[in-house]
Parts: structure tokens; sequence; C-alpha cells
């Protein structure tokens, strides 16, 4: 449990997600990495970048940890908060803002292979997946997102 110190020192930072997607039979699915120290599901996401815009930001972070690139919506499909304990101690709130990216092309190599898995998965699935009540009901909405699919 977080001490009043420890909820005090909180400060929230923002990052950037891709929620790479492609559609097979008819049905939306989205891909899933795993996370590199706690292993659950996620989806790509980082810092901003400086000299690049979000959605640049969120289609390199989909190229470096999931091996994808496609076309990157301009407009986030929605945001979700997570909160991260640092080695301090301290938790750091989160909160990313979720960009649709429409798959064209999956690498067999890309640069965090050896440290993530990566699983094509329902919306359903996909969502069960996610720790974060916020992404999993994002995920879940996706369905709706208009998109040029």
């Amino acid at each position: 449990m977080a001490t009043a110190a420890k909820r005090s020192s909180r400060s929230k930072s923002r990052q950037v997600a891709a929620l790479p997607w492609r559609v097979i039979d008819g049905e939306r699915q989205v891909m899933m990495i795993t996370s590199r120290e706690t292993r659950r599901w996620v989806i790509p996401k980082g810092g901003r970048m400086g000299g690049k815009t979000d959605p640049e930001a969120a289609a390199i972070e989909a190229m470096e940890e999931a091996g994808v690139q496609g076309d990157i919506g301009v407009n986030p499909v929605g945001v979700f908060r997570y909160a991260k304990r640092l080695k301090s101690g301290d938790d750091r709130m989160y909160v990313v803002a979720v960009y649709p990216l429409r798959v064209l092309i999956q690498l067999g190599a890309w640069p965090e292979a050896a440290e993530r898995e990566r699983r094509w998965m329902s919306l359903d699935e996909a969502a069960a997946s996610v720790h974060e009540p916020d992404l999993a009901q994002l995920i879940l909405d996706f369905a709706q997102v208009s998109l040029d699919d």
C-alpha cells in the first residue's frame, strides 16, 4: 500500500501507443505484446519523441516493440491510464493516447523480438488479457470505431 507521501509524489506523464490491427474473415483483430518486465499483455507504447508527431512516435514504438509497420491514424481512438512502480518505490501515473495502426507489414525479426512475445487476438480476447480497465474498454470500443478496413 502506498504511503501518503508516495501518493502525493505521483506525477503524470504522457505517452503514446499504437493499437496494431487487421481484419481476418471480417473480424477485426489486434496485436498484443508482452511487457519486458512483468510479461503482461500490453500494446506497443512509449514516451513522446521530440521532432516527431505523436502518431509517428506511436508507429515507431510499434515497429520496435512488435515488429509491425503500416498506416497510423492521425487521431487517437482513446486514452488509458496506468500506474508504474519506479525503482525508487514511487508510483508514476501515465496517460496514454492510443493511435490505430493498420498493419501492412509484419516483420520476422525486429529490435525487441528477443524480449517480447506478440500475438494476434480478437478484441474480446485482447480486452480480457490486459490488466488496465481503461485499456480493456478502449479495445472493446475499438469494434465500433469507423476505419477504412
